[in-house]
């Protein structure tokens, strides 16, 4: 939103609640300012106050900590007067950036990139042409309902079909710790069976971290998930979450350099603080399911950021 804030003559404020008030977001700053557009954040943190118009040109951009900046500035930049070179430094989740260019292409805006994902070339003056698009399932919400499936009995989620959502790759996990999953052009399902330890590089996908963690307290042996550095600039520090939390439900967990050890056994259960981050807590309901006692999730309504219904639909599978 800063980036296509900055478009306008208007001054904005962008600000948010909770949690995401200790967000990074300082990599905004500089590059914006770089395009002619006003830029300040409050050291680094939103709220972050933005004044166009934004101007064309080239413009360095930090993409190591998220590459939401980045599909943010791919989106607005084509609609200045000027051309524009964006270049990005260690981007992280290309396969998300990929996705905004094939959106932007859906509607009629052209961004070329070379093949490392490290220069965007994007002409000026565009125009986005409407059109009947059909928004795919979301993969990082479905992963705690495959997981759910996977641990505890049985699901089908529907509206999912393959795409460029590194998310996706939750099947291929699921598959390797020895889940039964069956998939089809609109829906997948799963279906628990005898779960052994896995190891997976979430690097690309850090959104699948805290289903995956929920998943290794049910597999036996020891699960190794890569990929720590990406899931501590999140709504949370998820790292220190899933470490505290899941250790105060009985979980043998550790972070080692930048990977995550997880023992499987069954959690004793407990209380857990999700500190104001959805995907924590939905990652606490999904290992409930095979704790001794259950959980306690405090300040459960934060799920409503991405998934609303999250609780409604899992209470669906008990039935």
């Amino acid at each position: 939103m800063a980036a296509v804030a900055a478009l306008h003559k208007k001054g904005f404020t962008i600000t948010g609640r909770g949690t995401l008030l200790t967000r990074q977001v300082g990599m905004i700053e500089g590059s914006l300012r770089a395009l002619l557009a006003e830029c300040k954040t409050n050291n680094g943190k939103p709220p972050i106050k933005v004044k166009g118009p934004l101007d064309g040109g080239i413009v360095w951009v930090d993409g190591s900590e998220s590459s939401q900046f980045v599909s943010g500035l791919l989106m607005a930049l084509p609609l200045c007067g000027r051309d524009s070179e964006v270049r990005v430094q260690g981007l992280t989740s290309k396969s998300y950036v990929r996705m905004t260019q094939r959106l932007l292409s859906d509607f009629s805006v052209d961004i070329r990139s070379d093949s490392s994902f490290s220069i965007f070339t994007i002409s000026g003056n565009q125009i986005y042409r409407a059109r009947e698009y059909l928004v795919e399932g979301d993969w990082s919400g479905a992963a705690f309902m495959l997981v759910a499936g996977a641990i505890a009995g049985e699901v089908i989620v529907n509206k999912l079909r393959e795409g460029l959502q590194p998310d996706q790759s939750i099947i291929s996990v699921l598959m390797d710790a020895g889940a039964k999953v069956y998939s089809s052009d609109e829906s997948v399902r799963v279906r628990a069976d005898r779960l052994r330890a896995f190891e997976f590089d979430a690097t690309d996908s850090p959104d699948l971290f805290p289903p995956l963690v929920a998943l290794a307290c049910a597999c036996e042996g020891k699960s190794v998930i890569h990929g720590v550095d990406r899931i501590r600039n999140k709504e949370s520090d998820r790292a220190a979450a899933l470490l505290d939390g899941f250790r105060g439900l009985g979980a043998d967990i550790n972070v080692v350099g930048n990977r995550m050890e997880i023992i499987g056994a069954k959690l004793k259960g407990g209380a857990l603080n999700p500190r104001g981050d959805h995907r924590i807590a939905m990652a606490a309901a999904v290992a409930a399911l095979v704790s001794e006692n259950g959980v306690t999730i405090h300040d459960y309504v934060c799920v409503t950021k991405s998934y609303p219904k999250f609780f409604a639909h899992l209470e669906s599978l008990m039935r």
